[in-house]
């Protein structure tokens, strides 16, 4: 029994957070994405959490549930806009969006 997690790291305009980005799943590393990249991992059925981080920025948590055999995809891009970037600084978990499609 599994399931996929599909992310992809694309967004409109230039990103202002850069690098590689680490997606974690379940507090668990599952694997890194650069820009316009997808990758996918097998995950158990279940409930689970998902989070995007580069150093000590993130995206905020997300919550989700796949069942056996089903695909969930998400999207993830950097902070685009000067006053997202900003206030990441203070509150680093508003460095990363990131999306269920």
């Amino acid at each position: 029994m599994s399931a996929t997690l599909r992310m992809t790291r694309e967004g409109i305009g230039i990103e202002l957070r850069r690098g590689r980005f680490e997606v974690v799943v379940d507090g668990k590393s599952v694997g890194s994405i650069e820009r316009h990249e997808t990758i996918e991992t097998l995950l158990e059925p279940g409930h689970h959490t998902l989070r995007a981080r580069a150093g000590r920025y993130s995206s905020r948590d997300h919550h989700f549930d796949v069942a056996d055999g089903e695909v969930v995809s998400f999207r993830c891009h950097g902070a685009m806009i000067w006053p997202r970037y900003v206030a990441s600084i203070v509150k680093p978990d508003l460095a990363i969006s990131l999306k269920q499609e």
